[in-house]
């Protein structure tokens, strides 16, 4: 095996700023350890995708310090949003970027500089079929340069559910485009009904204030509750002390939270935006283990949220979907296998 440089965002094991991204970055770096890559991490400081000068000069100075020739991995956070450091560094590195979202589907300002940058690199990993085609029909890239690592998820103890199925969870960082204000609205039809719905993630004190004033106001503030982050044995305890995964969010490349989920068998209630119907997934003989509505669709989210807390036999039917598709899932080391691949063929 080769050796291989991992550019990261500085803070990616910080337990305050957990994220999907920062996740499949850390197990991959040990998956390929575990293979036999030489793994080099460098953590690059600095506010990405949003850099100061400050950040720019220390990703240059980073790259100039590398023996040419060398295999590099950079997080798309990081690459996206400085094509004036990456583009030049193609010429004397082999650049591969490991893409979670692309920059230009939220920033289209953005995308003309993330597409010099992924049109230069060696390589291109994104994490779900739906970030491949979104790269291929806006940027017009080499389609055999764009290559699918969906992330993995580790064996978990199904949870027990309760018979109500009142026990939702949300988890998602608490921020707009994950769409907790529609979430919000959409409990506040459910008054009448019995739940309660715990919502974990990091939350910036502005937009958490708004929700809550939002969730008092809808007559539900006592039964909405806003964690903060939670990693680990904590994160795992609360999906199995959960009944269904709820997500309301406008914006999604796959949705590891919801193969997360799946993992401990339960159902989702989710948008159907970017790659989460591909994280969902689908069994053989058809059945879906959740329901999709549209994003920014509160009254469709808050029907499918009645019919699971009134529907038994509904909510029977999705459990049992879910369970099955638990059975299904890959690990980590299918997608740390995918992404040793890909640097092979740059390395060679």
């Amino acid at each position: 095996m080769s050796a291989v440089h991992v550019v990261v965002p500085d803070g990616i094991d910080d337990p305050d700023r957990p994220s999907g991204g920062n996740n499949y970055d850390r197990r991959v770096c040990a998956g390929l350890a575990d293979v036999g890559w030489a793994v080099h991490e460098h953590p690059v400081p600095g506010a990405w995708p949003t850099p100061d000068p400050a950040a720019r000069t220390a990703l240059a100075g980073l790259l100039a310090g590398l023996p040419a020739g060398e295999v590099v991995l950079v997080d798309g956070l990081i690459a996206s949003a400085a094509p004036d450091v990456l583009v030049p560094a193609t010429g004397r590195l082999r650049l591969v970027v490991l893409l979670h979202m692309p920059l230009g589907e939220r920033t289209p300002a953005a995308g003309p500089g993330e597409r010099a940058v992924l049109a230069a690199a060696a390589a291109v990993l994104t994490t779900s079929e739906w970030c491949r085609s979104w790269l291929l029909e806006r940027y017009a890239l080499d389609p055999a340069r764009v290559r699918v690592a969906r992330p993995g998820t580790d064996v978990a103890a199904p949870a027990a559910g309760t018979p109500d199925g009142g026990e939702l969870l949300c988890v998602a960082a608490v921020r707009p485009d994950k769409g907790h204000d529609v979430l919000v609205a959409a409990l506040a039809t459910l008054a009448d009904l019995p739940w309660r719905c715990r919502c974990v993630g990091p939350a910036g004190p502005e937009e958490l204030a708004r929700l809550l004033r939002q969730a008092d106001a809808g007559g539900i503030g006592e039964r909405v509750r806003f964690t903060g982050p939670r990693t680990g044995e904590r994160l795992a305890a609360t999906y199995a002390s959960a009944d269904a995964l709820v997500l309301a969010t406008r914006a999604e490349s796959y949705g590891m939270v919801v193969v997360e989920a799946l993992a401990h068998g339960l159902p989702v209630l989710a948008t159907a935006a970017g790659g989460l119907p591909e994280a969902l997934g689908r069994l053989p003989d058809g059945r879906v283990p959740g329901v999709l509505v549209p994003p920014d669709d509160a009254e469709a989210l808050g029907s499918a949220l009645r019919r699971w807390l009134t529907d038994h036999r509904h909510r029977a039917a999705l459990r049992d979907a879910a369970a099955a598709r638990r059975a299904s899932l890959e690990g980590w080391g299918r997608t740390s296998d995918r992404v040793g691949r890909v640097l092979e063929e740059v390395a060679r």
